[in-house]
């Protein structure tokens, strides 16, 4: 993978996600206590105000972490990635096909093979006579089916 962080789309997704889940967040817990104080200043707290005011002051408090971790893990990749050497680009040399050609030839063997020379043992053979009577018996032998 080597693919520069500025054209990865997740990393600008978690950036700009990052960024806005912290603006909401920080929107969220200044929203509500600017609210519950000038509503408790003011003596005109309503129960809805105080103990609602402060569960969503701590649901913005989560968004507005959530957003921190973000971009400090946006932040660690783009500190990461200064890290990791980029690999030099490979040059490429003109190849020499000619070269190539001539190592890549066989000897060719010009030298005769040896001949044999040596006569080749007669077997023995059994009369014709005896050949004839072990068929006939081997035919008596195999299941009518086969027979001819």
């Amino acid at each position: 993978m080597n693919k520069s962080l500025s054209r990865s789309l997740g990393f600008w997704l978690l950036l700009v996600v990052s960024l806005a889940a912290t603006a909401v967040g920080g929107w969220l817990i200044s929203g509500q206590i600017a609210t519950m104080t000038t509503t408790l200043l003011d003596g005109t707290a309503t129960g809805i105000e105080v103990y609602v005011g402060q569960s969503l002051v701590v649901v913005g408090a989560g968004v507005l972490a959530a957003g921190i971790v973000g971009i400090l893990l946006t932040l660690g990749l783009v500190a990461a990635r200064s890290l990791v050497p980029t690999p030099a680009p490979a040059v490429a040399e003109a190849i020499d096909w000619a070269a190539e050609a001539e190592e890549n030839r066989a000897p060719v063997d010009t030298t005769p093979a040896p001949v044999d020379t040596t006569p080749a043992p007669v077997a023995e053979t059994a009369p014709e006579s005896d050949v004839v009577a072990d068929t006939a018996e081997k035919a008596d032998d195999a299941p009518s089916v086969t027979r001819n």
